[in-house]
């Protein structure tokens, strides 16, 4: 849900509840929840407002006779504004997930008129003002304030026999080369999601020249890589998952499925030891909707065995009906899936040695878990629970909560950095959407045992709005993106630190400016991410599908531009995933 600066004038009658609102946001909150406290920053609203493809899915619709009426064709507009707009905050049922629960039963008794009013002028809590800002129209706000006295609706499940009418193998294993048949230096290949034309670019990074745009679900949320390198897996947001294979002469995709109506998170098992060579054997993708994991075979996709997620909540021990699976990882120390839920707070390790006996370890860590990555020796995985303003750090090798460490105002660290500090010897970094901090997390039980899985430093940032940082083992750098920040200097710049001496502060590299790009796109600089020698990093300048976009390229030992890739067909460039660090969790 994007905040923006009022740009329209009100309709008068709304202006004059303007101070009837006031008094009943105090008086009549939905919901009295720790989050109500919180200050909601825009960069935090623009990250929740992501579109779900859930919006023009078929669902069922329940009558309630206690809510105000509404035609079938106001419902659908409601329904598309719903998950468009809301549903990543509210959660796909309205019963709350970052944000405040939206259910019959919390608005009937609100009335329409009240909640035309909070629509429309938002609250301190963290409800954008909807129609001040221009958002929705004076009609969609009271289409919006019936609607949610109805009961949600409720979207289908997404069981077996659903996957496998999607899953196509379009080259079989045994038809695919016995050996690498192109010229290309697979390690060093970039996988970049196109965003809204829902494909990936293959870039070579070495000659900087595209290889293939590969056609693959919406918003491709992630690339992962097979332990050998061989094969690319992309999971978009209306849940299909791609997978590559790198070896054919144009590598291309070899196999599809759609493992729900909504997901983020796809890998692949990595364990070679005494219970067994696993690599390339599985893989496994996450599900916002429904609420579950899925296994497949590594070389086909073939779905095996789908678990749910659905259950209770680490804090308050109340059942969740739609708990997402957030971030995946496979282990290193066990033939285990690091398997991350959202709502509930749970992280789970999935035993895949023996799928018709599967085993399961819950661990409670802390409520929704988001994005995460392993510290320099891969043996803890650090995962970011954001709305809780904490990192999980899970000891695989011990099967345990590690530590649960306060950090600043809505983590968000993609894979985080790994570095060795003058001072507090490893440590693993993330920064926020909803400050400007960059916290620092000891990583070394052994040898810096006073310092391990605690918050010891904090260094500031541009601002708020971080979504991505970065650093390398060949490096002496820190990169910083802050491409949700309201200030279009921040967005379209990173800041640069030099990690031996993090005190001096930050150097601002122009990204944005440096592509020279020649419309007025938001060019917003996204994801830094180096090449396998670890002497250049690579931004994606991110502007909307009708606008030129681009991908810079820094050299690190001197920050200055060292190329500028443009191409038509890099439409709304995003993320973007080097095949060597990505395989060998280089960050």
């Amino acid at each position: 849900m994007t905040r923006h600066p009022a740009r329209h004038p009100t309709a008068p009658r709304l202006q004059h509840l303007a101070a009837l609102a006031a008094l009943l946001f105090v008086a009549m909150p939905l919901t009295a929840t720790a989050q109500d406290k919180k200050q909601i920053t825009e960069p935090e609203l623009k990250y929740q407002a992501g579109a779900s493809p859930l919006a023009n899915e078929p669902m069922y619709q329940a009558t309630n006779p206690k809510a105000p009426p509404m035609t079938q064709a106001e419902f659908d507009v409601a329904r598309k504004i719903y998950f468009e707009r809301c549903a990543g905050c509210h959660g796909v049922l309205r019963k709350g997930a970052t944000g405040k629960p939206l259910t019959p039963d919390l608005t009937i008794g609100k009335g329409t008129d009240y909640l035309k009013v909070f629509i429309a002028y938002g609250s301190p809590a963290g409800m954008p003002n909807w129609q001040t800002s221009g958002e929705m129209t004076e009609k969609e706000v009271d289409i919006m304030a019936r609607y949610i006295q109805h009961d949600a609706p409720l979207p289908p499940e997404f069981g077996m026999e659903d996957m496998k009418k999607t899953w196509k193998v379009t080259v079989a294993p045994d038809q695919r080369p016995k050996k690498k048949m192109n010229n290309y230096n697979i390690a060093n290949v970039f996988s970049t999601t196109l965003r809204d034309s829902g494909e990936v670019a293959l870039i070579d990074g070495d000659t900087k020249k595209i290889i293939n745009i590969v056609k693959t679900g919406y918003a491709v949320h992630i690339s992962r890589v097979s332990a050998s390198g061989r094969y690319i897996f992309v999971i978009g947001r209306d849940a299909k998952i791609n997978m590559i294979d790198m070896w054919m002469e144009k590598p291309d995709s070899v196999a599809e499925i759609r493992v729900g109506l909504e997901a983020r998170s796809v890998d692949t098992s990595k364990y070679k030891g005494k219970e067994g060579d696993f690599t390339d054997k599985l893989a496994i993708a996450g599900s916002y909707w429904p609420p579950q994991y899925t296994i497949m075979k590594g070389d086909t996709l073939e779905p095996l065995k789908i678990v749910g997620t659905r259950g209770m909540t680490v804090d308050k021990q109340e059942f969740h009906p739609e708990p997402r699976v957030a971030s995946i990882v496979a282990s290193h120390y066990k033939p285990e899936f690091v398997v991350n839920v959202k709502e509930t707070g749970q992280t789970l390790m999935v035993d895949y040695s023996n799928l018709d006996a599967l085993k399961v370890t819950t661990i409670g860590t802390a409520r929704f878990l988001h994005d995460g990555g392993w510290d320099s020796t891969k043996r803890y995985f650090m995962v970011a629970a954001n709305q809780s303003n904490k990192i999980a750090a899970i000891d695989a090798k011990e099967g345990k909560l590690q530590a649960l460490i306060d950090v600043g105002k809505i983590p968000h660290p993609g894979r985080g950095a790994n570095f060795v500090h003058p001072t507090y010897g490893p440590v693993w970094a993330t920064g926020h959407l909803g400050d400007e901090t960059i916290s620092l997390i000891g990583t070394d039980p052994v040898k810096h045992k006073q310092y391990a899985f605690k918050q010891v430093a904090q260094i500031k940032g541009q601002g708020g709005g971080n979504l991505f940082l970065k650093t390398h083992p060949k490096s002496q750098h820190l990169y910083i993106d802050t491409p949700l920040n309201p200030d279009a200097k921040v967005s379209q710049s990173v800041a640069v630190y030099d990690i031996r001496n993090l005190d001096k502060g930050f150097t601002v590299l122009p990204i944005a400016e440096w592509a020279g790009l020649k419309d007025d796109g938001a060019k917003r600089v996204v994801q830094p991410e180096y090449n396998r020698a670890g002497d250049e990093v690579w931004f994606s300048v991110w502007s909307a599908k009708n606008k030129e976009s681009a991908l810079v390229v820094v050299d690190d030992k001197t920050l200055k531009l060292k190329a500028v890739i443009k191409d038509p067909k890099l439409i709304t460039p995003t993320g973007h995933f080097n095949v060597y660090n990505t395989q060998h969790d280089v960050y």
